[in-house]
């Protein structure tokens, strides 16, 4: 009799609960080490473990609830250049700083409009929003939507912020958990503040949000 095939990579969004991870065997911290994993995990999204990033039930006693303000995972704002069009969404933003960082003469935190799709060349434009990890940027070029380069299938635990998913894995369960828009590259709340959950909205910043040791 032949073994049972494994189940496909999925993370399953638990109804005021955690999310289930299944399949997927890379998980990070945030320096980029690669972490202890099993078939099945369930990872914190209350923010109240002592065991974080792994659940332990506290959610149950904090009265966690994954209900939320929105309905989707939010709309995007373009803002269009002479060869880029660039698309922001500030709903799913997680505030990791990559582009501001990056590109400050594009992505400008003090200016209004704060994208100058003309501020740098189209080409690192581009590579900058590839480091996204929220997939609150993406491009379009000649109309087109840019290209998603290829990721690794897993989990990394950003310190004192959310959990950044990439490779693809399916989101899965509780309702208005939407799916998200970028496939490859997403970041889930994990401080149990976001008003857009199960995605991250940001709102770790004004939680006060604290795990260093992840």
């Amino acid at each position: 009799m032949s073994a049972d095939k494994p189940k496909a990579p999925t993370i399953k969004v638990a109804e005021n609960g955690p999310y289930i991870v299944n399949g997927i065997s890379t998980l990070r911290n945030s320096r980029g080490e690669l972490q202890e994993t099993k078939r099945t995990m369930a990872l914190c999204r209350c923010g109240g473990s002592a065991s974080k990033p792994f659940c332990d039930g506290t959610h149950a006693k904090n009265g966690f609830s994954g209900d939320c303000a929105r309905t989707s995972a939010g709309a995007y704002d373009a803002y269009a250049g002479e060869s880029l069009e660039i698309l922001d969404n500030r709903a799913i933003c997680s505030h990791a700083g990559y582009c501001t960082d990056g590109l400050p003469d594009v992505f400008r935190m003090d200016s209004e409009p704060w994208i100058d799709p003309d501020g740098a060349d189209a080409e690192r434009i581009m590579e900058i929003v590839h480091t996204c990890p929220s997939g609150a940027l993406r491009y379009r070029r000649g109309g087109e939507p840019g290209a998603e380069p290829e990721r690794e299938l897993g989990v990394r635990v950003s310190r004192n912020g959310p959990y950044q998913i990439t490779g693809g894995p399916p989101l899965e369960g509780q309702a208005p958990a939407a799916a998200p828009p970028v496939r490859d590259r997403f970041a889930l709340c994990r401080c149990g503040a976001s008003k857009n959950k199960p995605f991250c909205d940001g709102s770790h910043w004004d939680a006060g949000f604290a795990d260093p040791d992840n």
